[in-house]
Parts: structure tokens; C-alpha cells; sequence
């Protein structure tokens, strides 16, 4: 909440204050033989004018405000009046003193400016209350586990509410010459060891909650990852993701059934202890009582802070190990460029920024303990003089005083770990909003419709396709481009760097969709075809292809729920690779490490194709990849098409000698179509085609479509 709308809260409060006590001030005589109940009676008129007048002429304000100035004074009135019967408080505030009112508006401005203290770069968006309402959504599908430890969060509260009750009966009889019985004895025994036994199981099923809890979100949230489109990726580094799913979802899952509990059996043993002390002595409680609002005072300024902190404490964490990754994962690149030094301030910059967020966590953390631990001491001194007070009075016995002394630290014990138990809920769930946010993404990478013919014939065909990656918007990667590719032939892209090569491969394996214009299989937009269908059709091999841990034969048939052995063995040898495959010490079952970083760059490649033509596309893109082939890349396409692998194949390849084998060429240029036909044709032509030839090898590399 901002200062200002409080300010103007607190000052327009006092006006209407003024008018109001004015008129009450002409009822007073009546009013005043009523004692307690005309105190009472005047803050219920009060009430009603601050939030009439709040509502219409102050909407920014605080809704509570009304309330605590009305029933303050009164409520303190009560307190003194209990405590000190013969006080000089005034019966009314009409009739008081100026101080009186003075000292009630200046103590509510003060709490409403405390409250609306704005923290350093705290949000102040309503995504808390949301994000509670989500965890506690998650939370819901353990409610067969969760119920059970209710159950028994119950059974624990009401032993360990009776333990002091029975142990101050105990001393009663003690103190009167009776001496403890064997019941007495056996009460006081059954309700610890039954308060210890259901705190047992009620902890042993919130930490199975928790587990299952953990388990299914991580398992919720990584798929709801991997279904997101290639935009996201792009912006999202892979190790900020996966330090979420290590760090974040633990935090998470750890405060939806820790908090309830802690929450639950507070709240249980705050109203059950405090009903028993208000039974041994109504003003010693009401006393006792004043170190709520305190507590719950100093808890909301500390949490303001520490959902600050500790959000930033994960981002921080995030971008350490994002750090760290990126410099191994390019290790030859920082060694190439004799990067170390850079790569090592990057690193202690990202460390020094995490540990002194720690820090100030830490700092802050012991400070409000000290003025907690302080409030505390305060209010049991103050309970202990009333007490004694009382003792001389013969108000109350030894015994109740013990038993009363007894369940005043528990409940103190209890409205503090309420009152954290609620910031640590609020903490958490804005700390961690990012996971909220992935798990409430809607999968957007792997849609599409329901076509799933029993056949397809590979006639491809781009329609004024016009494209611009999301990251540059304004940047027109591909502009009108049209083309068609017929089944049984092999067609190249070829062009300059930028051209729009890659981008019309991505677009046909559907890793984005066209800005405007179609992208036609056999007639059909790829949108319309089912997701899994489309990309067993479809097959594109890359010309840095990327291999999964795990064996060569777990490679090959990545992504098929089953595929034969002479399949895999049939493949191999189509794409060149079942020769250097059974010359290893294990063929198939060889471990090609992280990335594929046990085999060099044409096996890599070579897997890659196998992996390709084991599903037997109905397109295949092959992106700079054919070179792996070596003297046979050149006829390789040819082959694979006749021999029924694939039945059409685009090549994207700067190898003039793969570009002359081809059937039909597009060349283009700065994302548009500018020439097409057979390389005699563009030969002949003497046109963009013959350019391209004559720049050298390297003329037409592809692009890199992040990039692109």
C-alpha cells in the first residue's frame, strides 16, 4: 500500500472523528451510567461513519482502518478497566480530554504508516494471494494423505492441550496434603505420551505429502516444460531452468503441507490453551493476549522484507548457475579466446551478489528474533507481577498460576509460529512465482490438430509464406516465399548466410508457424496435422545433430515405442555408420556420453541420419548434414529416395557438388524466392545460381535460425 492514500486515510479519519464525538458529546449523560456497554456502544456508532466516509472519500486507503480506530479505544478501555478497576481512564472518549484523542488517532496514523512502509523494489501487484491460492491447489490432489494428518493433528493438539491442565491439578493436590494419586498420575502420563504418539504419525504423513507432493510437481512441471514452443527456450537459459527444478520446486512443495501443519496445529493449540487460560483467569489472559497484535505487527514488516530478499536470494542463485554452465559448456570457446579471467570475474560478480543477499537474509532474520524474543520477555515479566498480584488477592491458586504460566509460553510459542507460519507461506509462494508461472503456461509447443492420414504422398508446398522470428518482431526473415517440393525428387535450398534457408526447414518441421501464407503436406496445413503423426512424417537432421546419453541403439530409436533389431542394423548401414558402430568394443550398446561426446562429428552426423531414417519420413530435411556421407553424400538423397527411406528430401547444403546431384534448386536471397529450376537451368541462366558457384564453398552455409 502506498504512504500517500494512508496519509490521507489517517487525516480525513480525524475529521470525521471530530464531528462525530461532537454529536455523541450532546448523548453523553445518557450514555454514561452505562459503563462499559456505553464505550462499546460508541464505537459501533463510530464504526460506520470511518468506513462510509473511508469508502467514498479515501478508496486507496487501507479497508482495516475504520475498524481499529472504532474499536481500539474501546478495547483498551475494557483491558483497563479489568486490570486496573479504579483507573482515571474516561468512560467515553466524547467527554475526554483532547490527549485522549490525540494519543488514539496519532497511535492508529503511526500503525497505518508502519503498515504501508513500501520495501526496496517489493511488487506491489496482488500475485501473493494468487499464488497462495495455486500452492494450495497443488496441495489439493494429497488431500487422502493431508486429511490423515488433520486426523491426527487434532488427536496431538488435545493431548498436548491437557498435559499442563492435568499436571496443574497435580500440584493442587500437592499443595493441599493430598498428594498425587495413581489417576492423576496416569492422566498426566496418557496425555504427553498420546500428544507424542499423534504428533508422530501427523508429522509422518505431512512429510509423505510432501515427498508425493514434490514428486508430482517436478514431474508436472518438467512436462509442461518440454511442451513449450522454441520462443521460450530461446529466452529461457537452460540452466536457469533446470536450477528452478532443483531449487525452486523444492521451496515450493516444502511450504504447502510444513505451513498447513505448522498452521493448523498453531491455530488449534492458540484457541484450545487460550480457552483455558481465559477459564483460570480472564485478566490475566486478556493480558497475556497483548502480545499478539505486537508480534503480528513486527512479523509484517519482516516478511515485507524478506519476500523481497529471498526472491531475489533465487534469482541470484539462478544466474550463478547459469554462469557456471554456460563457461563449461563453451570451454573451448574461453580457451580459443583465452577467456578464463573474464569467465572468473563473471563468476565471483554472480557469487559476491548471491552471498550478500544471504547476508542481509541472515542480518535481518537475527534482528526480528531479538525484538521477538524481547516482546516475549516482556509480556511474561508483566503476566508474572499480575499474577502475583492475584496470589495475594486469593484470586488464583499456586497451581493455576503454574498451569496458566505453562500454557502462556505455549501459546506465545504458537501465535509466533502462526504468525511465521503465514509469512513463510506469503514468502515462499511470491519467491516462487516463476514456478507458478511455468506450471500455468499452456503447452504450446507440441499442438496441433487431429489429421493423421493412413498415407502421405510428400508434396510439399510453401504459400507466400512470410515470416519474423518473436525475439525481432520487425525483422522479416522470409518475405512472399513460394516454392513446392514434388514427391520422389530431391530439391536444395541454396543462398547466401541469412537468406532464410534454415527458417523455411523450421517452418516445415513446424518449429514455428508462418507469419502469414501456408505451409502445405500434401494439401493439408501442418497446423491441422496431429502433433506426434506429423514428426514421424517430417525428419530433420541438423548439421551439429545433438545425441542423448545413452547407448548408440538408444539413440537411433529415440522417440519410438518399438523398432526391431534389423530395423536399427538396416538403418546403420543406409546412413553410412554401421561399419565404425561394430568396430567398437560394444556395437550398439556403446555409451556415446553427454551430448555424443565420445564420437567425433561425422558419427555424430552419421547416428543422426540413422536416427532419421529408421522412421522411414515421408520428408526428409537434411540441414548440411549429408557431408557426413563423405565421396557417397552426393548420391546418398538419390538412393534413399528410390530405395523407399524417404520419400521426398530437401537439402540445405553449400556443397556445389550436392547441389548439381540435386533435382531442382530455389535459391534465394535476403528471405525471398529469386531463382528455381535444375542446375542446368540456373547454370544456363547465368543468374543468382552461377553467383553463388563462383563465391567459393563457403557462400552458402546455413544460418543459425535462432539467429536467423
Amino acid at each position: 500500500m502506498a504512504l500517500l492514500p494512508a496519509i490521507r486515510l489517517a487525516c480525513l479519519l480525524l475529521l470525521v472523528d471530530l464531528v462525530v464525538l461532537a454529536a455523541l458529546a450532546q448523548l453523553a449523560p445518557a450514555l454514561a451510567h452505562l459503563g462499559l456497554a456505553a464505550v462499546w456502544l460508541e464505537a459501533g456508532l463510530r464504526l460506520p461513519a470511518f468506513t462510509v466516509a473511508g469508502r467514498l472519500l479515501a478508496p486507496g486507503g487501507p479497508r482495516g482502518a475504520a475498524v481499529v480506530l472504532s474499536l481500539t479505544p474501546a478495547a483498551f478501555l475494557t483491558l483497563r478497566s479489568l486490570l486496573v478497576p479504579y483507573s482515571a481512564a474516561p468512560v467515553l472518549l466524547a467527554t475526554a480530554a483532547p490527549v485522549w484523542l490525540a494519543l488514539t488517532h496519532g497511535a492508529t496514523a503511526a500503525a497505518l504508516l508502519v503498515w504501508a512502509v513500501p520495501s526496496p523494489g517489493r511488487d506491489t501487484g496482488t500475485e501473493s494471494p494468487v499464488a497462495v491460492r495455486q500452492l494450495l491447489a497443488l496441495a489439493l490432489a494429497e488431500w487422502p494423505v493431508l486429511g490423515g494428518a488433520f486426523f491426527f493433528l487434532v488427536l496431538a493438539v488435545l493431548g498436548e492441550t491437557a498435559g499442563p491442565y492435568c499436571t496443574g491439578k497435580a500440584l493442587d493436590a500437592i499443595q493441599h496434603g493430598d498428594g498425587p494419586t495413581f489417576f492423576t498420575i496416569g492422566l498426566v502420563l496418557a496425555a504427553d505420551l498420546g500428544s507424542s504418539l499423534f504428533a508422530g504419525c501427523r508429522g509422518g504423513l505431512f512429510t509423505l505429502a510432501q515427498a508425493r507432493l514434490k514428486l508430482g510437481t517436478c514431474y508436472q512441471l518438467f512436462s509442461r516444460l518440454l511442451r513449450q514452443d522454441l520462443a521460450f527456450f530461446q529466452g529461457t537459459p537452460a540452466a536457469e531452468l533446470s536450477t528452478r527444478l532443483a531449487n525452486d520446486v523444492p521451496l515450493l512443495c516444502d511450504v504447502v503441507p510444513m505451513s498447513t501443519n505448522v498452521a493448523l496445529r498453531s491455530l488449534g493449540m492458540a484457541l484450545g490453551l487460550g480457552g483455558f487460560m481465559v477459564g483460570l483467569s480472564p485478566r490475566l489472559a486478556l493480558l497475556a493476549l497483548l502480545e499478539a497484535p505486537l508480534i503480528i505487527t513486527a512479523r509484517k514488516v519482516y516478511d515485507a522484507r524478506h519476500q523481497v530478499l529471498q526472491r531475489a536470494m533465487l534469482d541470484a542463485t539462478a544466474n550463478t548457475a547459469a554462469v557456471v554452465q554456460e563457461a563449461v559448456s563453451s570451454i573451448e570457446t574461453v580457451r580459443t579466446f583465452a577467456g578464463e579471467e573474464e569467465e572468473e570475474r563473471r563468476h565471483s560478480q554472480a557469487v559476491t551478489k548471491m552471498l550478500g543477499l544471504k547476508d542481509r537474509i541472515d542480518v535481518e532474520q537475527a534482528l526480528f528474533t531479538l525484538i521477538q524474543r524481547a516482546l516475549q520477555l516482556a509480556m511474561q515479566v508483566l503476566v508474572l507481577c499480575h499474577g502475583r498480584r492475584q496470589l495475594r488477592e486469593g484470586t488464583i491458586t499456586t497451581g493455576s498460576l503454574v498451569t496458566f504460566l505453562l500454557y502462556q509460553a505455549k501459546v506465545s510459542h504458537h501465535v509466533q509460529a502462526l504468525v511465521f507460519g503465514h509469512g513463510d507461506l506469503l514468502s515462499k509462494a511470491a519467491a516462487s512465482r516463476k514456478i507458478l508461472e511455468y506450471l500455468d503456461r499452456e503447452p504450446t509447443g507440441d499442438t496441433g490438430g487431429t489429421w493423421a492420414p493412413t498415407t502421405l504422398q510428400g508434396h510439399v508446398a510453401f504459400q507466400h509464406v512470410s515470416f519474423a522470428y518473436p525475439a525481432r518482431p520487425e525483422h522479416l526473415v522470409l518475405q512472399d516465399v513460394s516454392f513446392k517440393l514434388h514427391p520422389g525428387e530431391v530439391m536444395a535450398l541454396a543462398g547466401l548466410n541469412g537468406s532464410g534457408k534454415s527458417t523455411c526447414a523450421g517452418l516445415l518441421e513446424r518449429f514455428y508457424d508462418p507469419g502469414t501464407g501456408d505451409v502445405l503436406l500434401d494439401g493439408v496445413p501442418l497446423r491441422d496435422y496431429e502433433y506426434r503423426y506429423l514428426h514421424r512424417q517430417v525428419v530433420l537432421v541438423g548439421q551439429d545433430p545433438v545425441l542423448f546419453s545413452g547407448t548408440i541403439r538408444e539413440n537411433i530409436t529415440f522417440g519410438l515405442e518399438s523398432c526391431g533389431e534389423e530395423d536399427v542394423r538396416a538403418a546403420a548401414a543406409t546412413a553410412g555408420a554401421l561399419g565404425f558402430i561394430l568396430a567398437l568394443d560394444r556395437g550398439f550398446d556403446t555409451d556415446v556420453g553427454d551430448k555424443g561426446g565420445q564420437l567425433s562429428v561425422g558419427e555424430k552426423q552419421r547416428i543422426a541420419i540413422a536416427r532419421a531414417l529408421v522412421r522411414r519420413p515421408t520428408v526428409l530435411i537434411l540441414d548440411e548434414a549429408a557431408s557426413a556421407l563423405d565421396g557417397e553424400g552426393e548420391v546418398a538423397p538419390q538412393q534413399w529416395v528410390r530405395s523407399g527411406w524417404a520419400r521426398t528430401v530437401l537439402l540445405i547444403t553449400h556443397c556445389r557438388r550436392m547441389l548439381e546431384a540435386a533435382d531442382r534448386i530455389v535459391v534465394l536471397e535476403r528471405g525471398a524466392v529469386v531463382e528455381m529450376g535444375t542446375p542446368a537451368e540456373l547454370r544456363s541462366r547465368c543468374g543468382p545460381y552461377s553467383h553463388l558457384l563462383q563465391r567459393g564453398p563457403g557462400a552458402g552455409r546455413t544460418e543459425t535460425p535462432r539467429m536467423d
